[in-house]
């Protein structure tokens, strides 16, 4: 594994093999280990000031091992916090919509599998949000290291949805979250990638420097 780890200039090849070895660590969690982890995440999230201040803030409903960060919408909705979700955007080169999450909002699956707002209610444009609207969102990662890099999965939906934030302007504060097993060594920056603040995992949290 010590080869996954040096990644100062990891080729494609390396990277896939990266992913798919992290995929299989979160994968191997059992049920409870995921359940437990969840709630530590939560814990450790509620306890962010980019979290406790945010009024409009995006989260994922995880798949594949995903660590969960859904056992925070109780607290959200409490403190009156409009939550969102990514969605597919329609007819779109992997873009993502960021569409209103109530208990009322229709769901269906998505071609990944992911539960997500139905086409009909995300295409009104009043229940969605521009990006840079949002004051936080808390994005799932594949791996990440002590500088809060994050690999994602590979299709580069966040990053193309996110790509204004390389320029000035308003822009959320984004938040990665993953299970303590995700961390690696380190990671490389490419280019495109939108930095995170911080990564949150169930035993901790990594803020960029």
């Amino acid at each position: 594994m010590n080869n996954l780890h040096h990644a100062t200039a990891l080729p494609d090849v390396d990277k896939r093999a990266l992913r798919r070895f992290l995929r299989h660590q979160r994968n191997a969690l059992s049920q409870q280990e995921q359940r437990v982890a969840a709630q530590r995440l939560c814990d450790q999230l509620k306890t962010l000031p980019e979290v406790r201040r945010a009024r409009r803030l995006s989260l994922y409903l995880p798949i594949n091992g995903e660590i969960d960060p859904t056992p925070l919408l109780a607290w959200l909705r409490k403190r009156h916090v409009d939550v969102y979700l990514p969605v597919l955007r329609p007819f779109s080169d992997n873009n993502l919509w960021f569409v209103a999450y109530r208990s009322d909002t229709p769901m269906i699956k998505n071609r990944f599998g992911i539960w997500e707002p139905d086409q009909r209610f995300s295409a009104k444009r009043c229940n969605r949000l521009p990006a840079w609207a949002l004051d936080t969102l808390i994005v799932p990662l594949v791996g990440f290291d002590a500088q809060a890099n994050r690999m994602g999965m590979g299709g580069g939906f966040y990053d193309r949805s996110l790509a204004f934030m390389h320029r000035p302007g308003p822009s959320p504060a984004l938040i990665g979250v993953a299970h303590a097993c995700q961390q690696v060594a380190s990671l490389p920056i490419e280019p495109w990638d939108v930095p995170l603040k911080a990564v949150v995992s169930d035993k901790g949290c990594v803020r960029r420097r």
